[in-house]
C-alpha cells in the first residue's frame, strides 16, 4: 500500500507537479521513480513471493525512499512488479549497491525466467493520494506507447485523463510517469479502492475519449496490467 511519505506530503498543496525536462545535475537532486519487471517459474512463484515480501520492508526504509510496492499480477501469481519513488538518484543507486537488494536478486535469480526489466522515470503528472486501499486494492500498470511525432499530444491526453481519473469513486491516485531517454513512452500507475471500482473506471466517459484519441497515435498495443500487492 503506497504511502503518504514526508516528499509527498509537503506537495499536498499541489493539485499536479508537472516535471520538465531536467540537465544532468537536476535529474541527480530531483524525484525519480523506478518500475521493475520479473517473471519466475510458475512452479517457483509463491517462494518468490515469500521473498519479495521479505524485502518489502528493506526497501520502504531505504533512506531517500518514498514509496515501495511489490506486486503481483492479478491471475498471472508468476509476474511482479516493483513500483519504488526515490527522492533523487543518489538515493536509487544507493539502494541497489546495498548488500539486502543484491542478496535478494541473488536469492532470486534460480528461480526467474528472464532477467529483471528495468525502467526509471521522471514524474509528468504527479499528485498526492486521494486515500489508501485495503486487502481488495488493485494496481493498475500501464504502459502507453506512441509514435515519436505525436509525444506532445499523447502528453496532453495522459495529463487529461490522470486528472479525471483521481476524481473517479474508489481511485487512490493516479499518476503519470514518462521514461527517461524516451519521451514518448509513458506509464500510468494507478490504484483503485476494489476492482469495481476500476471496472467502473475503465468505462467512464473520460476513459473511453482518451482510449479513443491514444488509437490512432500508438507505436504498440495498450498495455495495462492489473496487480495486487504481495504481502
Amino acid at each position: 500500500m503506497r504511502r503518504l511519505s514526508p516528499l509527498i506530503a509537503g506537495l499536498a498543496g499541489l493539485a499536479v507537479m508537472t516535471v520538465q525536462p531536467l540537465c544532468a545535475e537536476e535529474a541527480m537532486t530531483g524525484p525519480v521513480y523506478v518500475v521493475r519487471y520479473f517473471d519466475a517459474a510458475p512452479a517457483a512463484a509463491h517462494k518468490v513471493a515469500e521473498l519479495a515480501g521479505k524485502f518489502l520492508d528493506e526497501g520502504r526504509k531505504s533512506q531517500g525512499n518514498t514509496a515501495f510496492d511489490i506486486l503481483e499480477e492479478i491471475g498471472r501469481p508468476d509476474r511482479f512488479a516493483i513500483y519504488e519513488a526515490w527522492r533523487d538518484r543518489k538515493a536509487l543507486e544507493a539502494h541497489d549497491a546495498a548488500s539486502p537488494t543484491t542478496a535478494f536478486r541473488d536469492e532470486m535469480q534460480p528461480m526467474m525466467i528472464s532477467p529483471i526489466s528495468e525502467r526509471t522515470f521522471s514524474g509528468l503528472a504527479v499528485a498526492p493520494p486521494a486515500g489508501s486501499g485495503g486487502r481488495g486494492e488493485v494496481y493498475v500498470l500501464t504502459h502507453v506507447d506512441v509514435f515519436p511525432n505525436y509525444k506532445d499530444q499523447a502528453v496532453e491526453l495522459v495529463k487529461v485523463l490522470a486528472e479525471a481519473g483521481r476524481k473517479d469513486s474508489g481511485n487512490l491516485w493516479f499518476d503519470v510517469l514518462q521514461w527517461d531517454g524516451h519521451p514518448n513512452h509513458f506509464t500510468l500507475v494507478a490504484a483503485w479502492r476494489d476492482r469495481k471500482a476500476f471496472d467502473a473506471s475503465v468505462m467512464a466517459a473520460h476513459t473511453k475519449d482518451f482510449r479513443q484519441k491514444l488509437t490512432p497515435l500508438e507505436g504498440a498495443l495498450y498495455d495495462e496490467r492489473l496487480y495486487q500487492v504481495v504481502r
